[in-house]
């Protein structure tokens, strides 16, 4: 049994993928993304992916300024365990809402402490894009995530509350030098 690695999405990872979608949209997440269409055409997903534009099919209100991405998968031996972004820089949404990094495990990898793992392991990604401190945000509801991020270094900064159209947000910074 192998380390568990970042890596820039693959074809490789299909199956175990495709899997983890199903597992995501179970939860009402990703549901942008077409499992179908998905199984017949991966491969022009993956080289979406790897254009460092964000997800492919991802619904953006027309106001929001895109923000360059680097998405990484954490893969362990052959499976799909999770996926950590990392926009290259700000918009005044993500300086609120987003922040530089986001990570998510696939639901039946969870409690296994693969977050803390994707997550120092996005730091010296987030370094090399010349990201000295990234901004993440969580919902201050998800207390397991906002351990992850304070296990790793993460310091609050502050929260903000739940408006019209975006919900509250915890933001942390965390050190990537």
């Amino acid at each position: 049994m192998s380390a568990s690695k970042l890596l820039r999405p693959s074809a490789d990872y299909k199956d175990s993928y495709l899997a983890a979608l199903a597992e995501y949209h179970a939860e009402g997440r990703y549901l942008y993304c077409n499992i179908p269409i998905l199984k017949g055409d991966f491969e022009s997903y993956i080289t979406a992916l790897r254009t460092e534009r964000g997800y492919p099919h991802q619904p953006y209100q027309e106001w929001v300024e895109p923000a360059p991405e680097t998405i990484t998968w954490l893969v362990k031996d052959d499976q799909y365990i999770g996926t950590v972004d990392i926009r290259h820089r700000l918009n005044w949404h993500l300086e609120k809402w987003g922040g530089h990094i986001h990570f998510i495990i696939r639901p039946s990898m969870r409690g296994k402490g693969f977050g803390k793992k994707i997550l120092l392991k996005a730091i010296p990604i987030a370094n090399y894009l010349g990201i000295n401190k990234a901004l993440l945000t969580v919902a201050p509801h998800n207390h397991v995530a906002i351990r992850v991020i304070e296990d790793c270094g993460g310091k609050f900064e502050d929260e903000l509350p739940e408006t019209g159209q975006f919900p509250a947000r915890k933001r942390y910074w965390l050190d990537c030098t």
